[in-house]
């Protein structure tokens, strides 16, 4: 076979480089549309509460555990520490990141699971998401919380294997920091707002 005696050309891209990366951007989007959402679903809850006559929560109704959340709280706090250190420490040694991303999964993992937990106790103890506003309000909001927990769990899974693999990119690890510093972010006014 002939070859082409034509001198190859390195081709730019004449646009200029995006000011966001499409991963953060979209992200990004994604996250405000989801902190609308929570926004609607903490407003019907206030309302709800504000208009409720009597105690709140009902009579009858078990008393959500105020202190053993705020111990959840601050894991899932403290997680959100780490995957910033993650992120750092991936600007600099990429490699070096593994250890403190881990360690934000580890705690994500137990504060998901301890939800778990109180979730069981809870419905031992008669609350349900049919038993009263309190209870449905309860496993909703802080359902929709857990289910974005895993969710955020599992970007920062996927993030850890591309890291190990040698192939994580930049907007990739900033995406997934970004949902996660979202699930971090809103636990405490979910948490103040729900349990006391």
């Amino acid at each position: 076979m002939a070859r082409s005696s034509a001198d190859l050309r390195v081709i730019s891209d004449p646009r200029p480089p995006p000011a966001l990366p499409s991963a953060v951007l979209g992200m990004s989007i994604f996250v405000v549309t989801e902190a609308m959402m929570f926004a609607g679903l903490i407003s019907a809850f206030l309302i709800v509460k504000a208009s409720s006559t009597g105690a709140w929560p009902p009579p009858g109704q078990p008393r959500l555990p105020v202190e053993e959340t705020a111990f959840n709280t601050v894991a899932l706090l403290v997680s959100g520490v780490f995957l910033w250190r993650a992120k750092r420490a991936f600007e600099e040694t990429p490699a070096s990141a593994l250890r403190p991303l881990a360690i934000a999964m580890g705690l994500g993992t137990f504060f998901v699971l301890f939800q778990g937990y109180e979730w069981a106790l809870m419905l031992t103890q008669g609350l349900t998401i049919t038993s009263s506003n309190h209870g449905s309000f309860f496993y909703l909001i802080v359902g929709m919380h857990a289910l974005h927990a895993v969710i955020g769990l599992a970007l920062l899974g996927h993030a850890f294997w591309r890291l190990q693999s040698g192939f994580l990119s930049a907007s990739r690890f900033s995406a997934a920091q970004i949902f996660w510093l979202f699930v971090v972010g809103l636990w405490p006014v979910l948490y103040v707002l729900v349990y006391t």
